[in-house]
């Protein structure tokens, strides 16, 4: 049975694109993949805990501090069983001061962890998630960051993006973009229609 990851990290709640989309493209995958299994994580929603000293020392042996922090241990080793078990990765990213949000940076800080989805190897580090996996990122931004825009050295968003997932193992990213969301009403329609029509034109 194919299982999709399901992972969305806007604020905005029914008014986010990135939200729309990445439910777009789920839905476009279930039709694929007819008995799909979705794990779903809402990052705003149900949040874990920011990466912490305590949580370094008892990833080095130490002990858990409290019940809380036990709990949220457990909430960012489940994030690491959910890129594990799934065959399909969808993340909703939109860009927030040119980068991703603080809540997809701390689902990334819980599932970089050495020994478990990335080692040091004699040529550098390697990515431990199985090969085979497809990911597909839902990205939206307010201006353009693209070709030849003068923004273009701002992005630190998608790029960002991809490279962490390249460096735990998952290399097959499609990236479904829609930008200019804050150019006016008929440019932000015209960005959601290709992007939407990108997501129709997904072949299994």
């Amino acid at each position: 049975m194919t299982t999709i990851l399901h992972i969305d990290s806007s604020i905005l709640g029914g008014y986010s694109v990135s939200r729309a989309l990445s439910a777009d493209i789920v839905a476009k995958e279930l039709a694929l993949h007819p008995g799909a299994q979705v794990i779903r994580r809402d990052l705003v929603a149900d949040a874990a805990l920011h990466l912490s000293d305590a949580h370094l020392a008892v990833f080095q042996g130490g002990d858990v501090t409290s019940p809380a922090l036990g709990q949220d241990i457990a909430v960012g080793a489940a994030y690491i069983d959910d890129l594990f078990a799934a065959d399909i990765i969808v993340i909703g990213a939109p860009m927030y001061n040119f980068s991703v949000p603080s809540q997809l940076k701390g689902w990334i800080d819980r599932v970089c962890v050495a020994g478990r989805t990335f080692q040091y190897g004699a040529t550098g580090p390697e990515g431990l998630l199985p090969k085979g996996k497809k990911v597909f990122i839902a990205s939206t931004r307010g201006g353009i960051y693209t070709g030849d825009s003068p923004a273009a050295g701002l992005e630190h968003q998608e790029s960002y993006l991809q490279g962490v997932l390249g460096f735990i193992g998952l290399t097959d990213v499609t990236v479904i973009r829609a930008e200019g969301l804050n150019l006016g009403d008929e440019p932000k329609a015209a960005a959601v229609a290709r992007a939407k029509a990108q997501i129709a034109a997904l072949a299994a």
